[in-house]
């Protein structure tokens, strides 16, 4: 299967598929996930904000990623990976308030003063750059859906079609372009999939505000 160049051919191959979209609003998980969807707005004429999510990581290995949580929104947890480990919420309740701390630093680092945009009665547009585990894109789109949206569309370039399946339940649409049998990262599916930097969010917000 053919590679993405980078984050923002993606995006632009995104953008054909999401041209119905009504006077939408498209909120992008960063960071990754700014790249992908700034060609979209500029396609839409969208206004594009950040949603900022934080993996709540397992705390002998915090790669693993056993809830998270968006701004706005409550902690998602993987209840079935949580009793797997012997773990309920509580015990990675620590780990939560951590990252709640990181969650406001960033908005404050993306949004400054500014308000977060308003979405009832809005079609409201989530993009990121890849579904792994979707762990981030489900807190994600709960914390958007209790903003009382007019319709919530998910939209990746790339996914694993189990994580695909289970987030249509959490969307009124979801928009991926490949969900390849052979799944094991998103960055795979990149020829360039560079790490980014806030500064580099900063750049593609202000580009899409210009």
């Amino acid at each position: 299967m053919e590679l993405f160049a980078d984050r923002a051919e993606a995006g632009e191959s995104l953008a054909g598929r999401l041209e119905g979209a009504h006077d939408p609003v498209v909120l992008a998980l960063p960071r990754g996930g700014v790249a992908v969807a700034e060609p979209i707005a500029r396609r839409l004429g969208a206004p594009l904000d950040v949603l900022v999510t934080r993996k709540i990581g397992y705390p002998p290995s915090p790669e693993l990623g056993v809830g998270a949580i968006a701004e706005g929104g409550e902690p998602v947890f993987d209840h079935t990976l949580l009793r797997r480990l012997g773990m309920t919420p509580e015990s990675v309740a620590d780990v939560v308030e951590e990252e709640r701390h990181e969650l406001a630093r960033r908005v404050r680092a993306y949004r400054g003063d500014r308000p977060p945009p308003a979405l009832e009665g809005r079609e409201v547009i989530v993009v990121d750059d890849g579904l792994a585990t979707g762990g981030t894109a489900r807190a994600a789109l709960r914390a958007v859906r209790a903003a009382r949206p007019a319709k919530v569309t998910l939209a990746v370039p790339v996914g694993a079609r189990e994580t695909v399946e289970s987030l249509r339940r959490e969307a009124d649409e979801v928009v991926v372009l490949r969900t390849p049998v052979d799944f094991r990262a998103v960055g795979q599916w990149y020829a360039h999939f560079d790490q980014l930097s806030d500064a580099d969010v900063l750049e593609l917000l202000g580009k899409a505000a210009g």
